[in-house]
């Protein structure tokens, strides 16, 4: 068996179908990040464990879950609120598991957009880190996610999971990619400083994932980014082929890319906004709380 770890923020009407995917389990962590909504009194009616920590970032909050929330198993499995763990993936993690070749796994995500899988254009299979040992991988930021570090090697998985990437409307979408780019924003002006482009990997890499980063590397460089995102995903992968949900998301894929480009000229070029005093004693006081375990 295996544990499974399940991240929230404010994920009330996601996370019971999660977790009723997870049971298949027998030792499920939801791990929260200080929710203001009901995640955690809906997760509290599952036979689970809740874990309360404050969100630093998506690096941080995985490597802080792993150091410091123990499970019972020595392999575990991350899902987030809007993602599902299948009854055929789970079994393939469970013959996987018994292998001594490899720390981790890989497994690969259908992205499901507008009430269907958009199989082209999400450069499908794409894949996570998701199944290990739990003291032989951990997590460093970049940009608005994270980048798992492995102490070992590791293999992929045939089988995927479901990921809702719209579950909960398109404005919480647009709202959380506005965020995102923010990050993203400062990642792509310290590429474009200190990285480089790893041509090996672009051309002749020996994983998916090697590939991909090497590609998105390459695709900071290169000028019209959105326009080239947009063309890329639609004609060349084939979204045109999704319908009308495949233009829908490389179209919001493409303003994406438009805004990080925006962000990081912003970053660049003008001054950061002066904050008021009337400003600062506008934001709320931030919580003490640092972690909790909810019963």
């Amino acid at each position: 068996m295996f544990s499974i770890y399940i991240l929230t923020y404010n994920e009330e009407t996601e996370i019971a179908a999660c977790i009723e995917s997870a049971l298949l389990s027998d030792d499920v962590v939801v791990v929260d990040s200080l929710s203001s909504d009901r995640t955690v009194e809906v997760a509290q009616r599952y036979p689970v464990r809740v874990v309360q920590h404050q969100f630093e970032s998506h690096g941080r909050q995985r490597t802080w879950m792993l150091q410091s929330v123990p499970v019972k198993h020595e392999w575990v499995y991350i899902l987030e609120a809007d993602e599902r763990m299948t009854p055929e993936l789970f079994q393939e993690c469970l013959t996987a598991m018994q292998s001594q070749d490899y720390i981790g796994y890989y497994v690969a995500e259908r992205v499901m957009f507008l009430g269907q899988w958009i199989r082209r254009s999400t450069q499908y299979p794409r894949y996570q880190m998701r199944l290990f040992r739990r003291d032989q991988v951990w997590f460093d930021d970049y940009g608005h996610t994270e980048r798992e570090v492995c102490n070992g090697p590791t293999g992929f998985l045939k089988e995927t999971y479901p990921h809702y990437t719209c579950g909960k409307g398109l404005s919480r979408w647009i709202d959380k990619h506005n965020r995102y780019s923010s990050d993203e924003a400062q990642e792509t002006l310290k590429q474009l400083e200190t990285g480089t482009v790893k041509w090996q990997d672009l051309f002749f890499g020996s994983s998916e994932v090697k590939r991909r980063r090497a590609l998105k590397d390459l695709s900071l460089r290169l000028p019209f980014r959105p326009l080239i995102r947009f063309f890329y995903m639609y004609f060349l992968l084939g979204g045109i082929l999704d319908g009308r949900a495949g233009f829908a998301w490389c179209t919001l894929q493409a303003f994406y890319e438009y805004l990080i480009l925006l962000k990081a000229w912003e970053i660049k070029h003008l001054p950061p906004p002066v904050v008021s005093e009337d400003d600062v004693l506008a934001i709320a006081e931030p919580t003490e709380i640092d972690s909790v375990t909810v019963n």
